[in-house]
């Protein structure tokens, strides 16, 4: 398999499972049902694996706007879970 039309996503690859990451935290702060929140992160991976092996094709023409629109989207959802952890 040729990863070769994937690398100029491998940034939101990455922050992608840091924002994971940060999501389950601010789930187990929020008091949500572990194997509820594990059942839906389970699925959310698979649409996104789904949605990117398929769309990788279609977007990436697209792709350093898909990258620039995501981080951005990364970061604010990452700044939103810190202040509510800290209850701001």
């Amino acid at each position: 398999m040729d990863l070769k039309p994937y690398l100029p996503f491998s940034g939101l690859l990455i922050f992608g499972n840091i924002e994971n990451l940060i999501l389950a935290s601010q789930g187990a702060v929020a008091h949500v049902d572990p194997y509820i929140l594990g059942g839906l992160s389970v699925v959310a991976v698979i649409i996104w694996l789904l949605i990117g092996t398929y769309g990788t094709k279609v977007a990436i023409k697209y792709a350093d706007y898909i990258e620039i629109f995501g981080g951005v989207a990364i970061i604010v959802l990452g700044i939103q879970s810190m202040l509510e952890a800290m209850g701001l």
